[in-house]
């Protein structure tokens, strides 16, 4: 790893890894985080060595993560935590289920969810700032702020550090590395401290970064409006019809609107169209069916079952959305 990683070095009294091994670095870190594909890319895999340092707290952890050339890491689902990526040096380029974001010291930094697929490419000796957060202290949460039964969180993995947000944000972070070497590893903050710190990160990264339940959230704040009763009608009924064809009328029908009122309110209160929010309700029963299918079921009857028609058609957007076709979800969860 070459003076200008190595310069950058934090954590230091808390180190966890440290080999030039591929394999015991992935084996080593994939405890410490979770089990994932790691690999060096061309020629620079004379070049590897891999660096992590880990100071954990109660429901989170700040860490120093660093790779010496070029290297792919493939976690697929995070499942249990979020990941908050800031870079101190070199790039990388991080791809979710339907985005690829590019990250870079000052300029931009990554936020993983635990339910989205993610494939990242550390390039030229990166090194990052990572954040850990419990799945289920945000899921939580986010719960609360908008007055719902808790569920899963997807945030925008792209955190742009040139806004006031991003600022305050890698400031934060930065602030918690120092507080934790300041204290070393023979010391920790008290339980007050710590709830403390943990709140401040939770309630920055649900307030300022944009999330699946950032509309819930301002809504039951107050500061937007709410979605008028026909289209929370509409949307049930769409859930409740999921496998069944699309007929505008009835739904129109059902919500007590006209076919043009509806289209136009869907657009409006939830970014969609009405054949979109359908498919995206099919697609996550779909991926539940075959996380949760006997080891007979085929794809095809459990899509069939669903309402798909078009298996093609199908199997491209579920890619989309999971980052894995129907057939793979099927024979890795089998």
């Amino acid at each position: 790893m070459n003076a200008g990683a190595l310069a950058n070095t934090r954590l230091a009294d808390f180190a966890r890894v440290s080999t030039t091994s591929v394999d015991d670095a992935a084996e080593a870190i994939g405890r410490i985080f979770c089990p994932h594909e790691l690999k060096p890319i061309g020629h620079f895999e004379n070049d590897f060595s891999a660096q992590h340092n880990c100071a954990a707290f109660d429901g989170f952890s700040v860490n120093y993560v660093a790779y010496g050339g070029s290297v792919s890491i493939d976690p697929g689902c995070l499942d249990r935590f979020f990941l908050l990526q800031i870079p101190l040096h070199g790039c990388a380029e991080i791809r979710t289920a339907a985005r690829e974001v590019m990250t870079a010291r000052g300029a931009a930094a990554s936020l993983l969810s635990p339910t989205m697929p993610t494939q990242m490419t550390w390039r030229r000796d990166c090194a990052q700032l990572i954040l850990l957060l419990d799945r289920k202290l945000v899921e939580h949460r986010a719960a609360a702020l908008a007055g719902t039964a808790a569920r899963a969180v997807e945030f925008d993995p792209s955190v742009d550090l040139t806004t006031k947000f991003g600022h305050a944000l890698q400031a934060g972070i930065c602030d918690l590395v120092d507080l934790a070497e300041h204290l070393g590893s023979a010391k920790r903050l008290s339980p007050l401290a710590a709830a403390d710190r943990r709140e401040r990160l939770l309630s920055a990264l649900l307030n300022g970064q944009h999330h699946s339940l950032s509309r819930a959230i301002a809504v039951f704040e107050g500061r937007v409006e709410t979605q008028p009763a026909a289209l929370k009608r509409a949307r049930a009924w769409l859930e409740t019809q999921a496998d069944e064809p699309l007929d505008l009328m009835q739904l129109a029908d059902a919500a007590g609107i006209g076919i043009r009122a509806l289209q136009l309110g869907f657009r409006r209160h939830f970014g969609t169209t009405v054949s979109a929010m359908l498919q995206d309700i099919r697609l996550a029963r779909l991926n539940t069916r075959l996380q949760d299918a006997r080891p007979d079921e085929r794809v095809v009857d459990i899509a069939f079952d669903l309402g798909f028609t078009h298996l093609s058609r199908m199997a491209s957007a579920y890619r989309a959305k999971f980052g894995e076709s129907p057939s793979a979800t099927l024979r890795r969860l089998s």
